[in-house]
């Protein structure tokens, strides 16, 4: 379908309208899974989590909270971003054992880190926690746009939605998490005139600072 990835970024776009008959395929969607696992976060602690939605009459009751966005029913799956609602040491203390599991890592050299960690985080007023964790689900956002172009998956990202409303339909708050980003994903329709729309950008160099 491409030749690049810039191709690929081209052919991109917002999508407006999504085909309901056609779906993603489980290797489709178990690669968007693994995305957003790979996707870096800051000090790789991950406040992180993917709610994947398939049934389509709860995508529909999502739709009212979506700002009627047409997009969350029609699209094959309906990606939802959501943060944790706290971020306590025992968070940290198990991404220090799963370094020390994976990567053989002894504890005295990780020490120093994890004690800066504890000490970060707990000076965090939750306001700016939220804040810090909300910035970390835009990056996974990002790192999903490009990993669906690259497949060849239509989506639109979305911030117009009702966090709250998502929160008590999907039952967030018993799993210590908020909704903060939608992605639903899937394929464009025919009838989709904004896939033929151009795309309007500023050129490279209006964006781009060179200091050699």
């Amino acid at each position: 379908m491409f030749n690049n990835i810039i191709d690929q970024l081209k052919w991109r776009y917002a999508c407006k309208a999504f085909d309901p008959d056609r779906q993603l395929s489980e290797t489709q969607v178990q690669t968007l899974k693994e995305a957003f696992n790979l996707t870096a976060s800051s000090y790789g602690l991950q406040p992180l989590k993917l709610v994947v939605i398939s049934n389509q009459e709860l995508k529909k009751n999502l739709v009212a909270a979506s700002m009627n966005q047409k997009q969350i029913d029609q699209c094959s799956h309906l990606l939802v971003l959501c943060t944790k609602t706290e971020l306590g040491d025992e968070f940290i203390h198990s991404y220090f054992k799963r370094v020390m599991e994976q990567r053989g890592t002894e504890e005295k050299i990780l020490a120093p880190f994890r004690d800066f960690l504890l000490k970060e985080m707990g000076e965090m007023t939750p306001e700016k926690l939220e804040t810090w964790m909300a910035k970390q689900a835009y990056i996974a956002l990002g790192n999903l746009l490009t990993v669906c172009a690259s497949e060849g998956i239509d989506s639109c990202p979305m911030e117009g939605f009702s966090p709250d409303q998502y929160d008590e339909i999907l039952g967030l708050s018993k799993m210590g998490l908020k909704a903060v980003l939608l992605l639903p994903v899937g394929y464009r329709s025919a009838e989709d005139k904004f896939a033929s729309f151009a795309k309007v950008r500023r050129g490279v160099s209006d964006v781009v600072i060179d200091l050699d």
